[in-house]
């Protein structure tokens, strides 16, 4: 049996809603344990840019071999920790912090 996320589309319905990118759609995202991409992919469309971070080199390589090849400019993922952000010098307009412990 296939396991099948939100078929109602529930999450994405509320983030991009909670989100509000429609009133500033050049945000810069930072997305804290962003794993294999999969919410990442629900809101990558709507934002300017989003750096997406985890600890688990195993989502990542997913997440990188997941993104879509539009998303390559604007979309980046690296290992690191929440505490130790590799953004020298950048400013995020919104942080994300889902589904992660």
């Amino acid at each position: 049996m296939t396991v099948q996320i939100d078929p109602e589309g529930t999450e994405r319905r509320l983030l991009l809603r909670y989100a509000d990118f429609a009133s500033a759609p050049a945000k810069h995202v930072l997305e804290v344990g962003c794993g294999d991409g999969r919410l990442t992919w629900h809101y990558a469309n709507a934002a300017a840019r989003v750096a997406g971070i985890d600890l688990h080199p195993d989502d990542l390589r997913i997440a990188i071999a997941d993104r879509p090849t539009k998303l390559v400019e604007r979309v980046g993922f690296a290992r690191a920790d929440a505490e130790q952000l590799p953004f020298r010098g950048e400013s995020f307009d919104l942080a994300i912090f889902a589904w992660s412990f």
